[in-house]
């Protein structure tokens, strides 16, 4: 069971007898449906309905855990101040590692919820005992092999919806709660069903090369996101934001699939439960 201590990530502690009810009428996820060993997948909107911020929930004694990439943590904490008025929260920038731990089902530590095997887990403070340690690569590529994207670390902040990083897909968006921020625009694309854009998994037989335009013949339908080495350092694999329905319309009339001048296979991740849409024309860009 290996470990790997994972430096582009950082913890806030949100503390305080209103921190439960007062972040869950921000963000994406249902917070009662949050269990004591578990972290799931949320998310901070702008009032469009775009990801400010992404990141794991946990509970912790008298509140509540992120797990947020390092580099946005402070502009998350001048965000939720914002939004705090007289809630009684405390916002604590905790300095301590993470790690992600996997091959884990039986350890003492929150499941990450992304990954529907169970055996994913994370750990805050200390390293896990008695286990490998490994280099945050590895966790890099075992994400990304499982169609897992995160913002910073593959997609900017106040561009993506979360429907196209498949939050609906992995408990990070509830359509049954109460308000949240940006909830009307997300309620809306999930119940017309206009979703165009998906996370989807990329291999290729040569290098990937993340910003790398895919092409569906002579025309883009989409750009990797973020890629490592094949397993074996075979090729490349990744995961790339792709136009659904111009995908739709390549693989109907079996055009080449392209990135860097390689072609490509292209894959819906196994645990997500969308399909692919009808066909649209394929003239004019992925966007």
């Amino acid at each position: 069971m290996p470990y790997a201590r994972l430096p582009d990530r950082a913890v806030l502690d949100l503390t305080g007898e209103t921190a439960e009810p007062f972040l869950q009428n921000l963000v994406t996820s249902d917070l009662d449906l949050l269990g004591p060993d578990e972290a799931r997948p949320s998310a901070l909107l702008a009032p469009q309905g775009k990801i400010l911020f992404d990141f794991l929930v946990s509970r912790l004694d008298g509140g509540l855990r992120l797990d947020v990439a390092a580099g946005a943590r402070e502009a998350l904490v001048k965000r939720l101040t914002l939004y705090r008025l007289r809630a009684k929260v405390a916002f604590t920038a905790a300095d301590m590692p993470v790690f992600a731990l996997w091959d884990a089902p039986d350890a003492a530590a929150p499941v990450d919820r992304r990954f529907v095997t169970g055996t994913v887990r994370r750990c805050y403070g200390e390293a896990p005992a008695g286990l490998e340690e490994a280099s945050p690569d590895h966790f890099e590529a075992l994400r990304l092999r499982a169609g897992v994207a995160e913002a910073e670390s593959d997609f900017p902040s106040s561009e993506m919806f979360p429907h196209d990083v498949l939050l609906d897909q992995n408990g990070g968006v509830s359509f049954k709660k109460g308000c949240y921020i940006g909830q009307e625009v997300v309620s809306r694309m999930q119940h017309r069903g206009t979703a165009r854009r998906r996370i989807m998994l990329v291999q290729a037989d040569g290098h990937l090369t993340p910003g790398a335009v895919i092409l569906a013949g002579e025309k883009p339908i989409g750009t990797v996101l973020s890629a490592v080495a094949g397993e074996g350092n075979d090729g490349g694999e990744g995961i790339g934001l792709l136009r659904i329905d111009k995908l739709a319309a390549a693989l109907a009339g079996d055009l080449l699939l392209s990135a860097d001048g390689v072609p490509v296979e292209i894959a819906i991740p196994a645990w997500a439960g969308y399909d692919l849409p009808l066909p649209a024309p394929l003239d004019g860009d992925e966007a």
